[in-house]
């Protein structure tokens, strides 16, 4: 009989905050595509919305895997919704440069969430791997986008 192991609440609600904030990112990055005219643009915003979507549902499955039913019908944290109200104030201005400046903010801001997870000592390998990898897909978008914003100043 194979014993069923759980996550710790602590690390539950910190897998959820991050399923969550990809679900608003993935969100971000598909309003942020339809409010540039750059080609090169909308295709890193549509890119980077797959990407989320993607790590969702791999951030759900994960957490099925270990008892846990994620419920993505809660609200935004406070940050996030802080977050997105400041990146809906630079799509509003249709500038390039300021939505690029939201973005790497959103990224920094997802980086230290996924270094948080990640100094816990009871992240099954599964989980830890996971967020290794996706952790390192967010500073490979947050590069591209320093480099956007720096061609468009």
């Amino acid at each position: 009989m194979k014993m069923e192991m759980k996550y710790t609440e602590k690390i539950t609600n910190r897998l959820k905050d991050i399923l969550e904030k990809s679900l608003d990112a993935k969100k971000g990055y598909t309003t942020a595509k339809e409010n540039v005219s750059n080609l090169e643009l909308k295709n890193y915003f549509d890119d980077r919305a797959n990407e989320r979507s993607d790590f969702a549902e791999k951030l759900q499955s994960e957490l099925k895997t270990y008892g846990e039913n994620p419920d993505m019908s809660t609200s935004f944290t406070a940050d996030a919704h802080r977050i997105w109200m400041n990146f809906r104030t630079a799509l509003s201005s249709n500038d390039e440069e300021a939505i690029l400046q939201e973005i790497i903010r959103g990224e920094e801001a997802a980086i230290e969430e996924y270094d948080t997870l990640l100094e816990e000592t009871t992240l099954p390998k599964s989980t830890y791997d996971l967020i290794m990898k996706q952790r390192s897909r967010i500073i490979a978008a947050l590069e591209d986008a320093k480099h956007f914003e720096m061609i468009s100043a």
